[in-house]
């Protein structure tokens, strides 16, 4: 019988199939139809570190400012309850998820600033998150800032988290990093519990008849994947942290591509948000079907047989490659 149960985290999952952060977990619902197709864990959108200071903020100004105005300016007070439908709507959401399904549950804070925004991840652990991955989307405008100032941010980040809390921790990284495989490094040393690859940074585009800069977002596609099977295969084995991959997974075929170069999970989002949640069923029929006909008796089989250390071609994930791919491609003369 096959076996595509997996260890992610710490946790352990009947399959690699997990829902990455999306709207999808906005609807107690949702996740529900999501654990009933297959999932094995879901990922909850992200809690933003901008919705937890601007608000704190937005009180403490409130409060201030009517303590030293006259008394007409108690009518300025935010209404509470609408105030704590953001952060605190979030971890009474983790609450009915974990009273509501039986697959882990993994929270999502967005941010990069260490702050009072972190106490969070304490709440989020308190409401019974099994895992906290933390998203960091950062993209440095500062022309003073260098590559080590970013990565000591993410890393004084992640060292306060995980004195904070003792669920497991994730990092969901971009890929604009000068060395990956030393940052990944520093990362587990901080002791990170997992590596999610790689963020998808949304890019503006622009409207050229009203000349302003609009946002953009487009769903992914399975091209995307190649970029993290890469860097996945050349970390695998290098690190303890657990691998997930999240973009470009939208079929069986990419889930266990996944698998083959050393990650315990395959995350997606944008084949779901297209198709529909049923998806998921599919691609577990599908994987089911792939394994039968190849021979594999389990995913851990199939874990990390296709990394560097692995394959009989190791150059291939570096820059040999580069020179094949180039001379292999045959130019059409019209």
């Amino acid at each position: 019988m096959l076996d595509l149960s997996t260890t992610y985290l710490g946790l352990k999952l009947q399959n690699p199939l997990v829902p990455s952060a999306s709207p999808l977990s906005k609807s107690l619902d949702t996740m529900k139809r999501l654990e009933d197709h297959g999932a094995a864990a879901v990922v909850m959108y992200s809690l933003f570190e901008e919705q937890i200071t601007n608000e704190s903020n937005e009180l403490d100004f409130f409060l201030n400012q009517g303590s030293e105005s006259y008394a007409e300016a108690l009518s300025y007070f935010p209404d509470l309850g609408h105030y704590n439908v953001g952060p605190e709507g979030y971890l009474e959401q983790i609450r009915q998820a974990k009273a509501t399904l039986e697959i882990p549950i993994i929270a999502s804070l967005n941010g990069i600033s260490t702050g009072g925004w972190i106490r969070y991840a304490k709440l989020i652990e308190d409401a019974g998150a099994d895992a906290l991955e933390l998203n960091v989307y950062y993209i440095p405008t500062d022309f003073n800032m260098s590559g080590a100032d970013v990565e000591k941010m993410y890393l004084d980040l992640v060292r306060d988290v995980k004195q904070s809390v003792k669920i497991p921790v994730a990092v969901k990284l971009g890929h604009f990093f000068s060395s990956i495989p030393n940052f990944a490094k520093k990362l587990d040393e901080a002791g990170v519990d997992g590596v999610v690859l790689f963020n998808r940074f949304y890019q503006p585009d622009l409207d050229l008849e009203n000349l302003e800069v609009v946002p953009n977002l487009s769903l992914s596609s399975s091209y995307e994947l190649k970029l993290r099977l890469r860097w996945a295969a050349i970390l695998c084995g290098n690190i303890k942290a657990d691998m997930a991959l999240t973009g470009g997974i939208h079929t069986a075929e990419d889930a266990i591509k996944t698998m083959m170069v050393g990650a315990k999970a395959a995350q997606m989002a944008s084949v779901l948000l297209h198709y529909g949640v049923h998806t998921l069923s599919d691609i577990l029929v599908d994987m089911q079907r792939w394994m039968e006909t190849h021979e594999y008796t389990s995913v851990k089989q199939m874990q990390g047989s296709m990394s560097q250390r692995k394959v009989g071609n190791p150059a291939a994930f570096e820059r040999a490659n580069y020179m094949k791919v180039l001379q292999s491609y045959q130019v059409k003369v019209v």
